[in-house]
């Protein structure tokens, strides 16, 4: 009877993913005809339509009433921005949904592997949870590469304005000789620039899409130029220095901090090593934790105890710079 409703679990998991992606490629479909609609209509107008704004609209999913329901919680909003952050493709709509499912098909195959209910519930809880961990994760390697880029673009626009360009010529320097992921955010700054925008908006908007603190110094300190005067070259050179500084105290605290580290690696591994010769030992000994049900407890503790434990290890060899 338990696999029979597991199998029906499964085929209803399956079947909702099926309607799911179906739902929302036609949506997709529809919306695309819409668009084409559109602009069929506009060609068939001529010059005496009038033009609208272009308001960047935020999809959060293909499927209607998921994106309705989806722009109510504060955390979508925050999720979209980290996608873009990211430069990956897909609404958040897209990523709960195989967050779901793939947790929904651990969740049964653990079940029904193990018969335990929080067997299941852990391991749907650490795979479900992998396409947004890896989205968080690919966002914070690309913030990382820009801050590493971000001392030498600061030099390079210095050494621009000492040679007598403007600071778009300097930023289109930075745009042109650098890589993903700053030469595309400042190639789309000079974008908003040249179309109009105000200097301070444009900058605002990188820094709006980008999370960095250095990025948010430059910024802040060119603004302050273009309001007070003073030697822009100079101040870009120096905040290109304090950044390069926090990037050495940073790395004399990761250092110092290393013991720590290894520390929680090796008291990690400890119990498994030890557990592990303890059953080449004496295999009836470790037997028990298995079989009786106080050792099944005990092993759900210890693993509980050892997560909490790595957590908070973490966070005490943690430092913000």
């Amino acid at each position: 009877m338990p696999g029979l409703i597991a199998l029906v679990l499964a085929l209803a998991t399956l079947f909702f993913a099926l309607f799911a992606i179906n739902a929302m490629g036609a949506a997709a479909k529809a919306r695309r005809e819409r668009v084409d609609a559109r602009l069929a209509a506009l060609a068939l107008a001529g010059p005496e339509v009038s033009t609208q704004d272009i308001v960047r609209r935020t999809v959060f999913s293909e499927v209607p009433w998921f994106h309705r329901l989806l722009a109510d919680l504060r955390w979508t909003s925050r999720f979209e921005r980290v996608i873009r952050q990211a430069r990956m493709t897909g609404t958040p709509g897209v990523y709960l949904l195989v967050s779901a499912v793939l947790a929904a098909v651990t969740f049964l195959v653990a079940q029904l592997a193990t018969g335990s209910l929080l067997a299941g519930f852990l391991a749907a809880l650490m795979l479900g949870s992998l396409p947004i961990v890896r989205v968080y994760r690919r966002r914070a390697a690309r913030m990382a590469n820009l801050q590493r880029q971000l001392p030498d673009a600061l030099d390079l626009i210095a050494r621009a304005l000492k040679a007598g360009n403007t600071f778009a010529g300097g930023m289109r320097m930075v745009a042109d000789e650098f890589a993903d992921p700053l030469g595309p955010e400042f190639a789309t700054t000079l974008d908003e620039i040249n179309f109009g925008m105000d200097t301070e908006k444009a900058l605002h908007n990188m820094m709006e899409r980008v999370d960095s603190l250095d990025l948010m110094f430059f910024v802040v300190s060119v603004n302050i130029q273009r309001e007070t005067g003073g030697n822009l070259s100079e101040i870009i050179g120096n905040t290109a220095a304090l950044i390069r500084e926090r990037f050495k105290i940073h790395g004399r605290i990761r250092i110092l901090s290393a013991e720590g580290r290894i520390s929680a690696i090796v008291l990690l591994a400890l119990p498994f090593a030890a557990a592990g010769v303890l059953y080449l030992i004496k295999p009836d000994y470790m037997s028990l934790l298995f079989t009786e049900p106080l050792g099944r407890v005990m092993i759900k503790s210890a693993l509980a105890s050892m997560i909490i434990g790595y957590f908070v290890i973490r966070r005490m060899v943690n430092f913000k710079v």
